[in-house]
């Protein structure tokens, strides 16, 4: 495994963190809870992200600030890449009935120029075939969620311990093959067929922020980015501190 580039931060001062693909801030959310501030990148406007936002596109952005050098002003990277060629809807349902067309995959450049930061950094994935390390695999369950959200982490130039994964307590509520069960779980993704409303969403997740659908869908819960924030800490040493 590759070492880490020895990242400094200050005691008693919050490391900065930039969050790539970042759409509402769910992410984000998790990492400030843990003790990061927080850049958000996007080229969507996302009005209800709610730490400092800039809108751009995000490959082109990181490519800048490694080139100006003034990635060096941040501890970590957090990257959520759009994957739609590879996500669990796109190769299951929807390639069965014919559906969609071509998707970009930008896992693999996000990975490369995150290499190039030498940062400790994560690039996270719904479940499917996008082509990710599963250093660690989080779902809601872990937390107490209303929601299981299974989502995927690399990471890279740095470590975690791998929590267990419990057993379910039941279904996820709403239709499947045409048979409805219910459960302690909502989807939150999609709409009808028994998913979850907004409210629904908000409170599964813990997302209060934004009532906007489609940014609850694209959403991890601040849960999952809370526990990998508070471990990415120890891979940024404080001033003062022996290697």
């Amino acid at each position: 495994m590759t070492q880490p580039t020895p990242v400094l931060r200050v005691l008693g001062h919050r490391p900065l963190l930039l969050d790539l693909f970042c759409c509402a801030g769910g992410a984000a959310t998790g990492y400030h809870r843990a003790g990061f501030d927080v850049i958000g990148v996007d080229i969507v406007d996302r009005p209800n992200y709610p730490f400092t936002f800039v809108r751009a596109e995000a490959l082109e952005y990181l490519a800048a600030l490694i080139a100006s050098r003034e990635i060096r002003r941040f501890a970590a990277v957090h990257s959520s890449p759009p994957c739609q060629a590879g996500c669990a809807l796109t190769v299951g349902t929807n390639a069965s009935q014919g559906w969609g067309g071509g998707h970009d995959d930008l896992v693999a450049p996000t990975r490369a120029l995150l290499e190039r930061t030498g940062l400790p950094y994560v690039i996270e994935q719904p479940n499917g075939r996008a082509e990710i390390r599963k250093d660690l695999s989080l779902c809601g369950e872990m937390f107490g969620l209303g929601v299981l959200r299974h989502r995927n982490f690399e990471l890279g130039r740095w470590t975690i311990i791998r929590p267990a994964h419990p057993k379910h307590r039941g279904y996820v509520r709403g239709y499947r093959h045409g048979v409805y069960r219910d459960g302690p779980y909502v989807a939150a993704y999609g709409a009808g067929g028994g998913k979850a409303t907004v409210p629904e969403m908000q409170e599964a997740m813990g997302i209060t922020w934004t009532d906007v659908r489609e940014e609850l869908t694209e959403a991890i819960p601040p849960a999952f980015s809370e526990h990998i924030g508070r471990a990415l800490l120890t891979a940024v040493r404080p001033v003062g501190v022996a290697a």
